[in-house]
């Protein structure tokens, strides 16, 4: 008779540990859903302002043909500048020059020496000249000069460009450094981020989870399929 009791008294021990780990699993759970809200809160907040300002070049750039939105104006202008005495004895002093000559606030860039060579003229074989090139390009403004090696002076092309035309330069990067480009990667890391937060939240907080997670990979995959058949 005594034998017959020992397992009930086992189990009556055992039974209250199933609650304690629910109640722990649970509070783990609400911890973890608590963090995820308050991360994916924070970065969307950086990457708002971001986000605004791509978001808004992206809509002028996109439509900007189609709507005929006059937004990017432009303004050109061209001159030729007498070379110093001495001259500049190769593309980067050339370079160096134009900036503090022009007072150009932008560093140069794309600064190429391309050598003398031979080209077709119709029937006849001509060497053309030697040719030196630099950019200056910001935001609001690109300066391109050109010099042909035996002229005495170097042509130099500026363009000028509105608000709306710096806002789509910022938006291409054109005319930024590094730490712009840095920036724009810490945008692209918060969308990242708030992609991966945003399906843990949803998994944890809806019950549909095998539905959404089968939606999710087939997006996934469609946008990496159009991703590498685009290269």
């Amino acid at each position: 008779m005594s034998a017959t009791i020992t397992p009930l008294q086992r189990d009556t021990a055992r039974a209250p540990a199933a609650p304690q780990r629910d109640k722990a699993q649970h509070g783990r759970k609400a911890s973890l859903i608590k963090w995820l809200r308050k991360t994916h809160g924070w970065i969307g907040l950086w990457g708002a302002a971001l986000g605004l300002l791509f978001g808004t070049s992206g809509i002028l750039l996109n439509h900007r043909a189609l709507l005929k939105i006059p937004a990017v104006q432009s303004q050109e202008s061209t001159i030729q500048v007498p070379l110093p005495t001495p001259a500049p004895r190769d593309a980067d002093a050339m370079a160096l020059w134009l900036k503090q000559s022009l007072a150009i606030a932008a560093p140069a860039t794309r600064v190429k020496a391309d050598k003398a060579k031979p080209v077709a003229w119709g029937d006849a074989a001509v060497v053309q000249p030697a040719r030196w090139s630099a950019a200056f390009i910001t935001p609001s403004s690109n300066v391109q000069a050109e010099y042909w090696v035996g002229n005495n002076f170097v042509s130099v092309k500026r363009t000028d460009t509105n608000a709306f035309g710096v806002i789509s330069n910022l938006h291409k990067g054109s005319g930024m450094g590094v730490g712009w480009i840095l920036l724009v990667d810490t945008l692209a890391g918060s969308i990242i981020l708030l992609s991966i937060t945003g399906v843990l939240l949803w998994a944890l907080m809806s019950k549909k989870r095998l539905v959404g997670t089968a939606i999710g990979t087939v997006a996934v995959c469609s946008m990496l399929g159009i991703a590498a058949a685009s290269w």
